[in-house]
């Protein structure tokens, strides 16, 4: 396995392709060799290229807007990947499709398995990332993931697994990852408090670097470890004030000291 940077944690300092340059220079000073381009700034598949292989990185994994499957064909989007070495092309959540969550979830079925056949045809794979509310309310019995195990031809879809909103959900997160077992080549690290300090405002959690927070990482990463996970990926969607690369290299830091083999 490798640990890499989830770019999403530094999206403020990507709104430009100069800032995001900077970026990818940084995150490669830390020791990461790996991303997910998230949140970014608009750029050119080629530029992106470039960059990756200017500061010794690779992209193992993307965030696109689910409405671009609107606006382009998969072929485009899947030979735009290939122009920067990316098979693997992700969206962060259910589209906002319906506002009843069973009927958004239905929508968000029959628009994305056809989708998903079609990556996978032309020689990539979908990968679809949780938040909390994939195992809460109507999902508590059967969760979305539940759902699309079933739905989803088994080669079409991974999941991006994120370990923290899993861990928030109250869901047995090592059970979770050994059912998905073979399908969590890419995952999220993501690590928080309960305690949200003064001053910290619409936040559900206090989110912090890996290894700094509430969740046990060590049985987290053993059991990763035995379902063919490839890359970690760091993500702490809020840094509340503090640098982001910051942030980032303590979770580096932290993640290499408990697992050294992971660099």
């Amino acid at each position: 396995m490798q640990i890499g940077a989830q770019l999403y944690t530094a999206h403020n300092r990507t709104k430009t392709l100069a800032d995001f340059s900077k970026t990818l220079r940084k995150v490669s000073e830390i020791g990461y060799k790996s991303v997910q381009v998230s949140g970014t700034c608009p750029y050119e598949p080629e530029w992106l290229r470039d960059e990756l292989l200017k500061n010794d990185l690779k992209c193992v994994l993307t965030h696109i807007p689910p409405a671009r499957f609107d606006e382009q064909s998969v072929s485009k989007i899947v030979s735009d990947h290939a122009v920067f070495g990316c098979k693997n092309i992700g969206i962060g959540s259910m589209p906002m499709l319906a506002e009843d969550i069973e009927e958004r979830y239905n929508l968000f079925r029959d628009k994305f398995v056809p989708i998903a056949k079609e990556i996978r045809d032309c020689g990539a794979k979908l990968h679809f990332h949780n938040h909390y509310q994939e195992f809460q309310g109507p999902f508590a019995e059967k969760s979305v993931i539940d759902r699309m195990l079933e739905d989803f031809p088994e080669d079409s879809i991974d999941f991006t697994l994120d370990l923290g909103w899993a861990a928030w959900a109250d869901v047995d997160v090592v059970a979770l990852i050994n059912k998905l077992d073979g399908r969590l080549s890419r995952i999220h690290l993501k690590d928080y408090l309960d305690e949200i300090p003064e001053g910290i405002e619409e936040s559900r959690v206090y989110l912090r670097p890996i290894y700094e927070g509430k969740l046990d990482y060590d049985t987290y990463i053993n059991a990763l470890s035995k379902v063919g996970c490839e890359y970690m990926l760091v993500e702490q969607d809020n840094c509340y004030g503090e640098d982001e690369f910051v942030c980032l290299r303590r979770s580096f830091e932290n993640i290499t000291r408990h697992f050294p083999k992971v660099k």
